[in-house]
C-alpha cells in the first residue's frame, strides 16, 4: 500500500505564517488556497478531505503538498513564465540574493541596512566576486526572489520542551485511529461591525458597506468542534473563552461517539483547556487530550476549517447583531456538513474513475491493434 501524501512537519515560523494567512486573508486567492491545503495536511487531514475543503482536484492537492515539501513557503506563490532572456547568470543571482540577506556590517560596510544604490555599489566594486548590475535590474531580481524592504519584527519560537513528543503523538493518533480523532478550538473574536471582503460585482461598481466605527455589541468566541474522519464541523457562539465552555464542547465531542471507547481530542495549550475539572472529566470518560506544542497551534486540524468561516460568513458581512451572526454561522455549518462527501462515496467515485480509465485503455489498445493489422 502506497504511503499517504502528507506535508512534512512544519517549523514554528511556517506554522505561524500559514495561520496568519488563513485567518487574516491575503490579496492572492491562490496563496490563500495553497496555505489552507498545507495547513490542513499538517493537521492530519487526508487528500480527499482537503480536496473537499478547497473544492479542488485531488491531483492538484498532492502537487501542492509535494511542492511545499520541496520549496517551503515559496511554493504558495504562483510562478509566472516569460520575459526576455536573462543577462545575469544563476550563480550571479545567488550572489546578489546572499549579499542582500547579509547584514552590511558582516561584510565590512559601515551600514545597518542596504539601500539599492549601496548594494549595487558593493556588488560592483567591493564584493569578492564582482557583479555589475544596474539599480533597476537589481530591484527586479530582489523582487523575484521575494526580498522586500521590511520592518524588523520579533518571532515566537516554540519553547515547549516536549514539542517533538506532542507532534509525534498527534501524528500517531491521526494515523492509527482516524475514526476516533476530533479537534477543538475557539475562533474569534467575532465583532459586530461591517467587515471588508471580496466578491463578484460589475466592473467599477464594487459592493459597498456602511462605515461604522462604534462597537456596541462586544465580542464573542465561536467554540468549534471537528470530526476528522467524518469531516463534520459544529460549534456554538459563547461570550468568552472559559473552562466551563471548553468542557461543554468536549462533552459534545464525547456524545458524538457514545460507544464508550476511547477518543482523542486535539486542542491547544490554552489554560482554559487543561484545568483540573477538564482533566478529571477526560480521564473518567476515556478522552485523551492531545495538546499542541506552545506557539504551534497550526498542528490542530480544525485551524484549516476556520478559513472558509472567515471567507464566506465574516468577510463582506454587515450583521446587525449577535443573534444574526450566530444564525449565519450555523446556517453555513449546516450547508457545509450536508455537502461533505462520505469516505465511502469518495472510494466509489475513485473506483468508477479507475473503471472508466481501464475501458478507455482497452478501447485504445483494440484500435491500435486494428490499425497495425490494416497496415
Amino acid at each position: 500500500m502506497a504511503d499517504l501524501v502528507r506535508v512534512r512537519r512544519l517549523s514554528d515560523q511556517e506554522g505561524q505564517q500559514l495561520l496568519r494567512i488563513t485567518r487574516r486573508g491575503t490579496d492572492s486567492p491562490i496563496r490563500l488556497r495553497r496555505a489552507m491545503v498545507v495547513l490542513a495536511s499538517a493537521g492530519g487531514n487526508t487528500v480527499p478531505a482537503i480536496a473537499r475543503l478547497v473544492q479542488a482536484d485531488e491531483g492538484t492537492i498532492r502537487q501542492v503538498i509535494h511542492r511545499f515539501n520541496e520549496m517551503g513557503m515559496a511554493s504558495l506563490d504562483p510562478q509566472w513564465a516569460g520575459g526576455r532572456p536573462r543577462r545575469i547568470s544563476s550563480d550571479e543571482e545567488q550572489i546578489i540574493v546572499a549579499t542582500a540577506n547579509t547584514r552590511p556590517e558582516k561584510l565590512g560596510r559601515p551600514f545597518t541596512r542596504w539601500s539599492i544604490r549601496k548594494l549595487a555599489d558593493h556588488l560592483g566594486w567591493h564584493a569578492a566576486r564582482r557583479v555589475r548590475v544596474g539599480r533597476e535590474r537589481l530591484r527586479q531580481i530582489l523582487h523575484r526572489h521575494k526580498i522586500t524592504f521590511q520592518r524588523t519584527k520579533t518571532w515566537k519560537e516554540s519553547t515547549d520542551p516536549h514539542r517533538d513528543a506532542k507532534l509525534a503523538r498527534i501524528e500517531e493518533v491521526a494515523a492509527q485511529f482516524p475514526q476516533r480523532v476530533f479537534a477543538f478550538d475557539e475562533f474569534g473574536p467575532l465583532v459586530i461591525r461591517p467587515q471588508a471582503g471580496a466578491g463578484w460585482a460589475p466592473a467599477g461598481h464594487p459592493r459597498r458597506l456602511p462605515a461604522n466605527y462604534h462597537k456596541l455589541h462586544g465580542v464573542r468566541q465561536f467554540h468549534g468542534c471537528y470530526s476528522v474522519s467524518d469531516d463534520q464541523l459544529w460549534g456554538v457562539v459563547r461570550h468568552r473563552k472559559s473552562a466551563a465552555n471548553a468542557l461543554a464542547a468536549l462533552k459534545s465531542i464525547r456524545a458524538a461517539r457514545p460507544d464508550g471507547a476511547p477518543i482523542y481530542v486535539i486542542l491547544d495549550n490554552l489554560s482554559a483547556h487543561k484545568g483540573p475539572k477538564i482533566r478529571t472529566w477526560a480521564a473518567r470518560n476515556k478522552v485523551e487530550l492531545c495538546f499542541t506544542p506552545t506557539y504551534a497551534s497550526w498542528a490542530n486540524p480544525i485551524e484549516a476549517q476556520f478559513g472558509p468561516l472567515r471567507t464566506f460568513v465574516i468577510a463582506g458581512s454587515n450583521h446587525p447583531n449577535r443573534p444574526t451572526l450566530a444564525q449565519k454561522l450555523h446556517a453555513y455549518l449546516r450547508w457545509r456538513n450536508a455537502n461533505a462527501r462520505h469516505p465511502d462515496v469518495l472510494a466509489a467515485q475513485r473506483r468508477e474513475r479507475a473503471r472508466i480509465r481501464s475501458e478507455r485503455q482497452q478501447r485504445w489498445g483494440q484500435t491500435a491493434t486494428r490499425t497495425r493489422v490494416a497496415a
